[in-house]
């Protein structure tokens, strides 16, 4: 199920948006004020956001570039906000795409559908990045050449923050991920140590992390580097 937050303060198009946009396989979450968007973003991962540029509490373009610290989920300003200046603004603060209004649903439709494709998480059992070798399906991880012995919690941390890097993934999202069973309870503590061995293992400075970043109040995230 994929998850779509439309931030738009124009209730009626934004219901017209997701009954645009209805389908078995999204569900929708609808802002209609910056405030209320972070809320939702806190407390949720989403797939996809469709945000406009002119909101009651503030300007769509600030909250983009404050997303982009620490989110890489794909975002799609609509807006009639249509001079190329705010158009390559928009492509430089980090966005996926740029619809003008008025626009078309059925081009709606199908850009959303191209992004949430191209978004994918990535599922390859070899995963090469940042200097690491990771073969899940061999069970053999390398730093710079050299093997690491990872557990098999660590191996299951390490693949969901992979498949899903450049975005935030929540602590339950991730206990639920790892500890799939359900049989035994898991201490809250639990999952700190994990991402704690984890980091000693594949960071240069653990401390100091560039990778497996904490993003707090939230989660972890495996940062785009």
């Amino acid at each position: 199920m994929k998850r779509i937050l439309i931030i738009e303060d124009d209730l009626s198009l934004a219901n017209g948006i997701a009954l645009a946009l209805k389908d078995s396989e999204f569900t929708f979450v609808q802002a209609q004020d910056l405030h209320f968007a972070w809320q939702e973003i806190e407390n949720t991962t989403f797939d996809l956001i469709i945000l406009d540029i002119n909101l009651p509490d503030g300007n769509g373009l600030d909250f983009l570039k404050e997303l982009r610290r620490h989110s890489a989920v794909p975002v799609i300003i609509l807006t009639a906000n249509d001079l190329e200046t705010d158009v390559v603004t928009g492509l430089e603060l980090g966005a996926d795409d740029y619809i003008t209004k008025p626009f078309s649903l059925m081009i709606l439709r199908a850009r959303v559908g191209a992004r949430l494709r191209s978004a994918a998480p990535s599922v390859e059992d070899t995963i090469l990045i940042n200097g690491f070798q990771f073969s899940f399906a061999k069970m053999e991880f390398f730093k710079n050449g050299i093997s690491i012995e990872l557990s098999k919690t660590e191996q299951k941390l390490l693949r969901i923050l992979l498949e899903n890097r450049g975005h935030t993934l929540t602590r339950a999202q991730l206990v639920d991920g790892i500890w799939t069973d359900g049989a035994v309870y898991v201490d809250e503590n639990a999952l700190s140590v994990t991402v704690k061995r984890l980091r000693d293992k594949l960071e240069d400075t653990p401390s100091s992390p560039v990778y497996i970043k904490t993003v707090y109040g939230i989660g972890y995230t495996w940062a785009v580097v």
